[in-house]
C-alpha cells in the first residue's frame, strides 16, 4: 500500500507544532498505517484514521513527554483511535467483504475453488482477529504475522518486554480457542 503520508517531506524547523507535526508524518507515517492496520482497520480506512492520528498529535504535542519514545506516544494515539473506531456502530453494522482477487494465469494459478478456500481462511483469520482485544491483537499481528521481535514490539508500544510476552501468550490462546469454535461450527454439531 503506497500514501502519500510515506512519502511526505518534513517542513522547514521552525520550532511551530505544525513543523512537528510535519515531521511526524515524514519520519512516522508508515508506523502510523501500519500499527493501524494491526489493530484490525480496514484499508478503506486506513488513510482517514492516519490523518486524524496526527491531527490528535497536533492537539496533544504538548503533554508528550520528550524522553519517551515517539512510536510509543504514537501507538497509544493510534490505539485509541482505532478503538473509538472500532466501536462506532456504523463499523460494527459492516461486513467487510473480502477484497477482490487477483487475476491470475499460468500453471501455478490457483483455481477458483482454492481461490475461494484461501478467502474463507481470510475471512476467518480476520473475523478471530477481530474479536482480540486491540493490545492483544497488536502484540499477536507484530509477533506472528510481521516477524518482529518481542523487543522491538516493546520498543513499539513503550512497555517492558515482559509485558509483550504475557500479551502474546493471551492473545495464542484466545486465538487457539476461537480457531477451534470456529473449526467446530464449521464441522457442525458432532
Amino acid at each position: 500500500m503506497t500514501s502519500t503520508w510515506t512519502r511526505s517531506t518534513p517542513a522547514e524547523v521552525d520550532g511551530s507544532p505544525e513543523a512537528e507535526v510535519a515531521r511526524l508524518v515524514a519520519e512516522h507515517g508508515r508506523f502510523v498505517f501500519l500499527t493501524l492496520r494491526r489493530f484490525g482497520v480496514r484499508g478503506a480506512d486506513v488513510e482517514d484514521l492516519a490523518q486524524e492520528v496526527f491531527v490528535v498529535a497536533l492537539r496533544r504535542l504538548h503533554t508528550r513527554d520528550p524522553s519517551a519514545r515517539v512510536t510509543a506516544w504514537l501507538w497509544g494515539v493510534c490505539m485509541r483511535i482505532a478503538a473509538n473506531h472500532r466501536r462506532s456502530a456504523w463499523v460494527r453494522r459492516v461486513r467487510p467483504t473480502s477484497e477482490p482477487p487477483e487475476p491470475a494465469d499460468g500453471p501455478d494459478a490457483p483455481d477458483a475453488e482454492e481461490a475461494a478456500a484461501r478467502r474463507q481462511q481470510r475471512e476467518r483469520l480476520d473475523a478471530i482477529l477481530d474479536a482480540l482485544d486491540l493490545e492483544r491483537r497488536a502484540t499477536f499481528v507484530m509477533f506472528e504475522l510481521d516477524g518482529m521481535s518481542c523487543e522491538e514490539i516493546a520498543a513499539d508500544m513503550g512497555v517492558p518486554v515482559g509485558t509483550v510476552h504475557s500479551r502474546l501468550h493471551a492473545a495464542r490462546k484466545q486465538f487457539q480457542e476461537a480457531l477451534a469454535r470456529a473449526k467446530r461450527r464449521e464441522g457442525g454439531p458432532r
